[in-house]
């Protein structure tokens, strides 16, 4: 029932709607966080962006989102996941400006777990990575997108990008090999 009303509040918002998105938050909120909190756990305290900073900075560009149309709530969540993912690579493209280096370590994508404990810098390498990977193949992006950057299953990648599981499932592990090997080679 829960999922119905985001997907009617969606195609509302798709008509033109102003009020829909913002009856629409409470729904997302639980979820959006949930998918922030995965990618910024493992951050160091005192950190500058936190959570919720990535929720609302994430929802704003959601808002503009007025042309879309909306499927359902986990077509929703993998544009959310790919709104993230893009803040971060802003983000971290700003601090390493900044920065410079410092405190940089190595990146791997061997479980989807491990990919929250990323430094933010290194959310620069998979962006550039996943624009190369995007050439040879803009479905196992998506799935990079929807798991690495969005924290969510299997399953709601496979919801959100209207695949099957035991597609997503392959290219993750497609995906997750590609950039691997990359990366052990350096960027």
């Amino acid at each position: 029932m829960r999922g119905d009303k985001i997907t009617t509040l969606l195609k509302k918002h798709a008509s033109g709607d102003g009020d829909a998105m913002g009856e629409l938050m409470p729904l997302v909120y639980h979820e959006m966080q949930k998918m922030a909190h995965g990618r910024l756990k493992n951050e160091k305290a005192g950190h500058p962006m936190n959570t919720t900073d990535l929720v609302h900075e994430a929802y704003l560009k959601l808002v503009e989102f007025d042309r879309i149309d909306w499927q359902n709530r986990y077509h929703f969540y993998g544009i959310a996941s790919t709104v993230m993912r893009n803040i971060l690579v802003d983000f971290a493209v700003q601090q390493k400006a900044q920065k410079r280096g410092g405190d940089l370590q190595k990146v791997t994508l061997d479980e989807p777990i491990q990919a929250s404990k990323v430094n933010l810098h290194d959310i620069v390498t998979i962006h550039h990575l996943l624009k190369k990977l995007e050439k040879i193949d803009e479905r196992q992006v998506k799935v990079v997108e929807c798991r690495f950057f969005g924290g969510l299953t299997i399953e709601e990648t496979a919801k959100a990008l209207d695949i099957s599981t035991p597609t997503v499932s392959r290219d993750w592990s497609m995906a997750r090999a590609w950039l691997n090997r990359e990366l052990s080679y350096g960027v």
